[in-house]
This record gives C-alpha cells, structure tokens and sequence, in this order.
C-alpha cells in the first residue's frame, strides 16, 4: 500500500504549492482539503466563516478530512486548522505520513497580506494576528512525523526534502 504524504501547517507555508510539485514528481494525486470544502460548498471559506461560522467550517472540514485520509497514494495538502481536532490528525495519520511546513512571521506575512481569502487574518493587525494563532497552535501543529522549516527554502528544496522523506519511509 502507498502512502499518503500529508501536508500540515499555517496558512502560507506553501502546503498546496509544495503538495502539487511533489504529487508530480512522484506520480500521486493532489487534494487540497480546502478546495474540496469550497468545491461541495460553491463558495469560499471566507464566505462560509462569515455566514455560517468557524464551527460550521470546521465540521466539513472533518467530514472531507475523514473521506481523503482513507485513499491511498495522494499528496494531501489541509487547511491551516485541521490540526486542532485529534480526530482529523488520528484519520490522516492511519494512512499517511504527515509532514509539517513551518516559516517565521516573516515569510508568512509575506505569503499572506496580498491574499483577502483569509477569514482568520481580517481583523486587526496582520502579524499581530499570526503571532497569536501561532501561538495558540503551535502545541497541535507539533503533533507530525516530520517538520520542514520552509522560510528560507525555494519551493524546489522543500519538495526535494519531502520526497526524501517519502522514499526513506516506503523502504521501511
């Protein structure tokens, strides 16, 4: 059976744009867990966090984390959050290798401020903002099988050391 590689981490990290390079290079599908939400939603997550609220976002996002994590052979690219409910990380984790993408304030600032699609990130200061929900997070985000520190990386590295990481754990 081949493994999933998941992707986890903070938003702008480059989880999906890793996630795609990877899945290519080792001829795996690609999901993006966010996608599929806005896909079955027919609108985007920001729309669906101020209409309908986190709590609702974050249903679906359980329901779609729990019908990826049981295919075989994708790069699975989540959302920033999927990490806080131990179930989507105990779904993904019987199937797959989960892989965190970590950067510094700055490189997520960077990622970030040009993008609006953002519910978490509109009010306030904007690395005030990342400061804190890295803050609050960071004890769920450490639970992975491995973490790349991707802020001073190209996007060619990181797939690279994925793909390592991929290849190291098929020969186990």
């Amino acid at each position: 059976m081949k493994q999933n590689i998941v992707l986890t981490g903070f938003m702008g990290t480059g989880k999906s744009t890793v996630g795609k390079h990877v899945a290519g290079e080792l001829d795996m599908g690609f999901i993006d867990t966010d996608h599929i939400i806005e896909h079955e939603q027919g609108m985007t997550i920001s729309e669906i966090f101020s209409q309908k609220g986190e709590a609702y976002f974050r249903e679906l996002e359980s329901k779609v984390v729990e019908k990826v994590a049981q295919q075989e052979n994708m790069v699975i690219a989540t959302g920033g959050g999927v990490v806080l409910r131990s179930e989507n990380m105990q779904n993904l984790r019987k199937n797959g290798i989960i892989i965190r993408l970590k950067a510094d304030v700055e490189t997520i600032l960077r990622n970030t401020s040009q993008n609006s699609n953002r519910p978490l990130l509109q009010h306030g200061d904007l690395r005030s903002r990342i400061e804190a929900i890295l803050n609050q997070r960071e004890a769920y985000y450490s639970n992975n099988d491995y973490e790349i520190d991707v802020s001073l990386l190209t996007v060619e590295q990181v797939v690279s050391m994925i793909m390592n990481i991929y290849r190291k754990e098929m020969e186990k």
